[in-house]
């Protein structure tokens, strides 16, 4: 339900490049870390979105998603669940077209209002595991 493969595959590959990741830091054991990597090799421009506003993977990073002067069309949440509503809610204020919550992070209210708000959402998903599974390379 709140991962179908229609919703990913148009998520992926229909709704454009750049994607905020939230959490990503210059912590390479961190997942975020990794999955920003494989998002750039299939093309996707990542923004690191962190409090420490660190340049990651040669993208520079931005304090908030409210910070970044350009518009992101995929803000993907590596915070966890009791945080994440709130990275939702701000992705709808500042335009994304989807919200793609990480493995292990649920919110079904933060699912609800930002389906309501109109913005396409996966949620205990990661797209280092769509992409190759659904062959949208």
């Amino acid at each position: 339900m709140y991962g179908d493969p229609a919703t990913v595959r148009r998520i992926l590959t229909g709704l454009g490049d750049t994607w905020a990741v939230v959490g990503l830091s210059t912590n390479e054991r961190r997942a975020a870390y990794g999955v920003a990597e494989v998002l750039q090799r299939y093309g996707k421009r990542v923004v690191p979105v962190h409090p420490k506003a660190e340049t990651v993977h040669g993208e520079k990073g931005y304090a908030s998603l409210a910070e970044i002067p350009f518009d992101v069309d995929v803000v993907d949440v590596f915070v966890n669940s009791e945080l994440a509503g709130a990275v939702a809610d701000e992705a709808a204020a500042v335009g994304a077209k989807a919200v793609w919550f990480q493995l292990g992070v649920v919110d079904e209210a933060a699912y609800e209002r930002t389906r309501a708000a109109g913005l396409e959402m996966v949620m205990d998903r990661c797209p280092a595991i769509e992409i190759p599974r659904l062959g949208v390379a």
